[in-house]
């Protein structure tokens, strides 16, 4: 049988990194000292590598725009579901609005991209799997309240309706305008897409299609198994 210290280690190794899940049911732990040896050394493979700094994407776009609505969802928020471990994403809703806030595609999107901004204040962690559900939608304003309920259920709604009609969405849309405005290059287009704070068309033209295997080869660190098997099928295809 398992001793206890044992146990204790494969509890700390599944702890410090929940993603993966532990491959065996609690009620397995202590059959061998064999899965507690298996599991940490799973574990610490697919541990990214502390000193590696993540990639950093930012996305520049704008709510109701079809082209920023289909690479938040078909390339950006998979991507970020598979290798959140080796990259972060930020997202500034704005794009080719004016200072007035007048939007490109109307006064609903301005609401819409300052009901974004509000979630990305208000919920931290689980704004992306709402404005992912919010995108994804028919329609991003009405989808907005059902999908802050669904992923971050410990926000009101009241908070981001307070927000979008007070001080602080207003504060808030400013920030990302100064943001946008800031990027050198200039935006010349949405979705604008920046890597660990630089634009290359080159780097664009490939996250529009292939995101995935872009982070994979930005990452500076030891590649998860994840992206060692994306990565071979790609060099395959290119033979």
């Amino acid at each position: 049988s398992l001793n206890t210290n044992s146990m204790k280690t494969l509890v700390l190794c599944c702890k410090s990194h929940p993603k993966p899940s532990c491959g065996y049911p609690p009620s397995q732990w202590c059959r061998s000292l064999e899965i507690v040896r298996k599991q940490c050394m799973e574990l610490n493979a697919t541990r990214p590598d502390p000193v590696v700094p993540p990639v950093e994407i930012t996305l520049y776009y704008e709510s109701l725009c079809p082209g920023c609505r289909a690479f938040l969802t078909e390339q950006l928020f998979p991507t970020w579901t598979l290798l959140k471990d080796i990259m972060n994403v930020n997202l500034v809703p704005f794009g080719n609005a004016k200072n007035s806030f007048s939007c490109q595609h109307g006064e609903p999107e301005c609401y819409a991209s300052m009901v974004e901004a509000c979630v990305l204040h208000a919920a931290n962690h689980a704004a992306f799997p709402v404005i992912y559900c919010m995108e994804s939608s028919a329609d991003v304003l009405k989808s907005a309240k059902p999908c802050l309920q669904l992923y971050a259920p410990f926000v009101k709604w009241q908070t981001i309706e307070s927000c979008t009609r007070g001080e602080l969405g207003h504060r808030l849309m400013h920030q990302n305008a100064v943001k946008t405005q800031a990027l050198k290059p200039a935006h010349t287009h949405v979705p604008w897409i920046t890597f660990n704070g630089e634009y290359t068309s080159e780097w664009k033209d490939k996250a529009m299609s292939t995101l995935f295997n872009l982070v994979c080869s930005l990452y500076k660190g030891i590649k998860p198994p994840v992206c060692t098997g994306a990565l071979k099928k790609l060099d395959r295809s290119f033979c």
